[in-house]
């Protein structure tokens, strides 16, 4: 069958005898071959290059990631190679090797195989797949395919020709064209390429899978000596060339798009950029980002490594990512944000674990019960309803009577601690302390709340909600945590800070966008100086073991009812962040999983390794007062008071002690002051 063929497209390519020493058989009338515009050179589509905040390049947008380059901007060993392997005689054919044929004919009667698609043959095809789809095998598109590379001949140059070819070529994974080819497998433009890469490069067509130089070097270094040798042969390299570029070892660019995770943030990107009717699947633009390579490789070492941990934990009995079956989607996942404070801007986003095995975006897109990490919000409240830190409240059995049902909430430990201070409630993360407040604050006051935080998803006035029963998305958790680092007001995440057209002029730029003061500042402080009593002393200490003692860090942890879901929101100067982890169909991760033991570290971890963390005292605002106390007494500390019961807290104006309140646990009991 594949003598058949190669012996019909004989006669269509005679025509071309005459140029190429062969002779051409009498004229014969022949019917037209339909062909359209399967000639014309169209400029094929130029993807959106996305770079991170500094100027490097993480990615591409676009369904073909390719920017075209001029041929006059390359080496000529790169087109060289190309030819050399490809198509030897381009410059001799009109768009069909007679000669190709012949031997391919010759080799097939041999029992050999060789295919004899001439460099314009195959850009024809692969530049009009509608009119010549190259994975038809019949006689009628390979005359097609002939017909229309004989035209393109007639209307343009060869190195127009060549021009085009290296721009259309498919170099495997999402990268098409000489130029992202180089960039992604070499870090370097087309026009740095070395006569080693461009062979390497021109080793892929045949197999751009088979011959990928990061996934399996040897065989690309196999093939690259071949194109170098066929180099040599053809006069394009010189004996001693040919031996420095075959003793090159195949040395690729660190897989930048796998390393970082980056599909999940350029997701992110084009959502954006389309609702803002920018087509950057195919405008060439280039779009600067807020993303921070170093703490975003941070982000995805530190995920991974903790769900690997979690993973080998007793009582874990679920699917392992390693262990997988393939296709299998049922094993643990996580994802990370971490904003700017000031700004808004998302500095690092791991929306999965691999985002090949799942696209699907946690981050951003999952709805997830945030636990006990919803608390601070409502202990906000409590301080704005002049509930101080030193407040007497109760950690012991509570029963809630709510639309026909009752709710019970138990403690992780399943203990009760009776009267502890409302600091000491959120550090340990009582749950019973949280529903009083919950319902004693009203539940409309602590929604309104969250919502002037930036936490749009509807939060059901239920007393679970006081424990996180209500979903939210990560991303707007740790957004709205941005008031408390900012004092008083949250910050709508940013991601895109520029877009440039492919002439250099900027068209688009998110802004920054401070929402209104949630909060006064006194309260937004006094809540975070409670929060970091969690790390320090409470549930989230792993986060402390982690981060040097000269920066400030604050949080909270958070775990769901049959510990499906676990967190730690938190923050240090300048950077708010969260991991979550759970299964994407919640089922409990282990019967101890916690947000102190399995989320916190990871949070911990992603700080240590970045490398950006920078000191700041986190001094108090005007309006906070400070005070010394005797924690023995609750009182104001007085002269005689020894040093090692001396405590300073922190108080919104309003609830500081006085000397006159004498008897602290009665008078500012809050079971007293709201009726418990």
């Amino acid at each position: 069958m594949r003598l058949r063929l190669v012996l019909a497209f004989l006669p269509a390519a005679a025509g071309l005898g005459h140029a190429q020493g062969v002779p051409s058989p009498a004229p014969q009338a022949a019917q037209p071959v339909a062909i359209g515009e399967a000639w014309r050179i169209v400029r094929p589509p130029q993807s959106s290059q996305v770079f991170a905040r500094e100027g490097t390049l993480i990615g591409e947008i676009g369904r073909e990631w390719r920017t075209s380059v001029s041929l006059t901007a390359l080496p000529a060993y790169v087109a060289q190679a190309f030819i050399a392997v490809e198509d030897r005689r381009f410059y001799q054919h009109d768009g069909v090797d007679v000669v190709g044929i012949a031997a391919a004919v010759k080799d097939n009667l041999l029992g050999a195989s060789r295919g004899a698609s001439t460099i314009t043959q195959q850009l024809v095809g692969n530049m009009h797949p509608t009119i010549i789809d190259r994975t038809d095998r019949s006689i009628g598109r390979k005359l097609r395919e002939q017909a229309a590379a004989r035209e393109m001949e007639r209307r343009y140059s060869k190195a127009q020709i060549l021009e085009a070819y290296l721009n259309q070529i498919h170099f495997g994974r999402q990268y098409y064209g000489i130029e992202s080819a180089a960039r992604y497998y070499f870090g370097k433009s087309a026009a740095r390429l070395t006569i080693a890469e461009a062979a390497s490069l021109a080793a892929m067509p045949k197999g751009p899978a088979l011959f990928d130089p990061i996934t399996h070097p040897d065989r690309n270094r196999d093939r690259r000596n071949t194109v170098l040798a066929l180099m040599r042969d053809q006069g394009y390299l010189t004996a001693a060339q040919y031996r420095a570029a075959r003793a090159e070892p195949v040395r690729t660019a660190p897989d930048v798009i796998a390393d970082l995770q980056v599909r999940y943030y350029l997701d992110v990107v084009r959502v954006r950029l389309e609702r803002a009717n920018i087509p950057v699947g195919n405008g060439g633009y280039r779009i600067t980002t807020s993303l921070d390579p170093a703490l975003q490789r941070s982000a995805v070492v530190a995920l991974r490594d903790g769900l690997r941990t979690v993973e080998i934990q007793r009582g874990y009995r679920h699917t392992t990512f390693v262990g997988r079956p393939k296709g299998a989607t049922d094993y643990l996942q996580g994802a990370v944000v971490a904003m700017e404070s000031a700004t808004g801007d998302v500095r690092a986003l791991v929306g999965g674990r691999d985002y090949q095995a799942s696209a699907f975006n946690r981050a951003v897109n999952a709805t997830r019960q945030p636990g006990s990490s919803f608390k601070p919000i409502i202990y906000a409240r409590a301080l704005m309803d002049s509930v101080p830190p030193t407040a007497i409240v109760s950690d012991a059995p509570i029963t809630v009577r709510y639309d026909r049902t009752s709710y019970s909430p138990q403690n992780a430990d399943g203990t009760f601690l009776g009267d502890i201070t409302l600091r000491e409630a959120l550090a340990q993360s009582r749950n019973p302390v949280a529903v009083r407040l919950w319902e004693q604050l009203g539940a409309d006051s602590i929604v309104a709340l969250a919502q002037r935080m930036g936490i749009d998803a509807p939060i059901a006035k239920f007393p679970s909600s006081a424990l996180g029963a209500s979903a939210v998305r990560p991303i707007d958790l740790v957004a709205s945590f941005t008031a408390f680092a900012n004092l008083g007001a949250s910050v709508e995440p940013r991601i895109v800070l520029r877009v440039d057209d492919p002439s250099g002029r900027q068209i688009h730029s998110e802004p920054v966008v401070m929402n209104a003061p949630a909060m006064d500042s006194a309260v937004a402080w006094v809540t975070r100086d409670l929060m970091r009593d969690v790390v320090e002393s409470g549930t989230g200490t792993a986060v402390r073991r982690a981060i040097p003692a000269t920066i400030p860090v604050a949080g909270k942890t958070g775990t769901t009812d049959a510990n499906t879901d676990v967190w730690f929101i938190g923050m240090v100067p300048h950077l708010v962040a969260g991991v979550w982890i759970g299964f994407d169909r919640p089922r409990t991760i282990t019967p101890s999983a916690a947000g102190g033991t399995f989320a916190a570290p990871i949070f911990g971890q992603m700080l240590a390794r970045w490398g950006g963390l920078t000191p700041d005292a986190w001094d108090p605002p005007s309006t906070v007062i400070t005070a010394e106390l005797d924690r023995a007494t609750g009182k104001l500390s007085e002269t005689e008071t020894p040093a090692e019961r001396r405590v300073v807290e922190h108080f919104v104006p309003g609830t500081e002690p006085t000397p006159l309140r004498v008897d602290a646990r009665r008078l500012l009991r809050v079971g007293a002051l709201l009726g418990f």
